[in-house]
């Protein structure tokens, strides 16, 4: 069964790599090809670098993709290993985030100019967004653990579940902690 589910892996995480590969291929040869065949005069330098600059986090998420979740197999064909899901939650879930984001500003750069590349300043804002969600849950459910602030307390500062409740409210045995 867990070959199942491991081959399984591997098959959705080639086809999510290949996809993701066509994508940023034909994403990345529209700029070039509007930048140098329609919109030439705006064809500059600065402009090329500034494409190689802001197109170079997304190819290094794409590199680092690649290298984690493409599955290996043995040379009779049989899977050597699935790779890591390329669905995961976290880490995982922010670098898909910040290619889709990238892909985006490279459209808005090839069709607006240089001017689409101001959209890339919303990747940072995001990434410290969601660190301030991230650790302000984390700080909230540490200070739960301590007993501090827990929403749902009872009148005697300590959190009932409902059985507790109903035991007591029938006249059962009173929960008594230390």
């Amino acid at each position: 069964m867990a070959q199942k589910a491991a081959k399984q892996l591997a098959a959705r995480n080639t086809a999510i790599l290949n996809r993701a590969h066509s994508i940023s291929l034909g994403i990345n040869l529209l700029f070039i090809l509007l930048r140098l065949l329609i919109f030439h005069s705006s064809g500059t330098r600065a402009t090329f670098l500034l494409y190689v600059i802001l197109s170079l986090p997304a190819l290094v998420i794409e590199f680092w993709l690649e290298r984690i979740g493409r599955p290996t197999h043995a040379p009779n064909g049989d899977l050597k290993r699935s790779g890591e899901d390329l669905e995961a939650k976290g880490l995982t879930e922010f670098m898909w985030d910040v290619l889709y984001w990238t892909w985006g500003c490279v459209v808005a750069a090839s069709l607006l100019g240089n001017k689409g590349w101001w959209l890339w300043g919303v990747i940072p804002v995001y990434g410290a967004w969601l660190a301030y969600t991230t650790f302000g849950s984390m700080r909230k459910g540490m200070a739960g653990l301590a007993g501090q602030g827990a929403e749902g307390e009872a009148t005697n500062g300590v959190a009932s579940s409902n059985r507790q409740k109903k035991m007591e409210k029938r006249g059962g045995q009173k929960t008594q902690y230390r």
